[in-house]
């Protein structure tokens, strides 16, 4: 290549628009999920009735509530990347599933019998879901965390927990698919616990790795 070349090329690459930090964490949000939807292929799969039972209120409740976590988890995330950033009204939103899930437990006891209420929350496999969830959150979680390293957080412990807090939302998503309890008390005994392991895990991860 001559020298004239050589020039011309180094100054069309400095030319290049960079990736800007909200494109990074949508492909680390992308590529985590993806690598997460392998891993639940490669073990568990999804429950094999999982035609009937997106047909069931129920089932798809569980996509309402973990959806309406991830993104306003992801969105704070963004948010917080940027120094001089507050969280705002938007950690408010937080509350939305929790909410969500609060009507839906009232609902399920006033329609189930109390005799039915413990196997209901316990359902079949709560110790899966509660290994399960944190399992599928790894990929997510350290591909937010290495996209986040882009940016300047002022609150680094905070902003690796609401990583860990999307990736947990991915996580549930992902496990939801395949999770054969669909009753809301089981829903919001267990998945919100699991979501607490990540989240301490994110925060941990953001204080080692997100500080300036």
């Amino acid at each position: 290549m001559k020298t004239s070349d050589l020039i011309a090329a180094l100054a069309a690459d400095g030319q290049k628009p960079p990736v800007s930090l909200g494109s990074r964490l949508a492909i680390a949000i992308g590529a985590g999920a993806l690598i997460s939807i392998a891993l639940l292929i490669a073990t568990f799969g999804f429950r094999p009735d999982i035609s009937a039972a997106a047909q069931t209120l129920r089932f798809d409740f569980k996509f309402v509530v973990t959806l309406a976590f991830l993104l306003p988890s992801a969105l704070l995330c963004l948010r917080l990347s940027r120094p001089e950033a507050e969280p705002g009204a938007l950690l408010v939103w937080l509350a939305v599933p929790l909410v969500l899930l609060l009507g839906a437990v009232v609902v399920e006891l006033m329609a189930v019998p109390s005799g039915d209420w413990a196997a209901r929350w316990l359902g079949t496999n709560w110790l899966h879901c509660l290994a399960t969830i944190p399992l599928l959150a790894i990929a997510p979680l350290g591909a937010l965390i290495a996209a986040l390293r882009e940016g300047a957080p002022r609150y680094p412990t905070l902003t690796g927990a609401l990583a860990g807090a999307a990736a947990a939302g991915i996580a549930a998503t992902i496990y939801a698919s395949s999770c054969p309890d669909d009753s809301p008390l089981f829903v919001a005994s267990w998945y919100p616990l699991a979501t607490l392991i990540v989240v301490a895990a994110g925060a941990l991860a953001g204080r080692r790795f997100l500080q300036w």
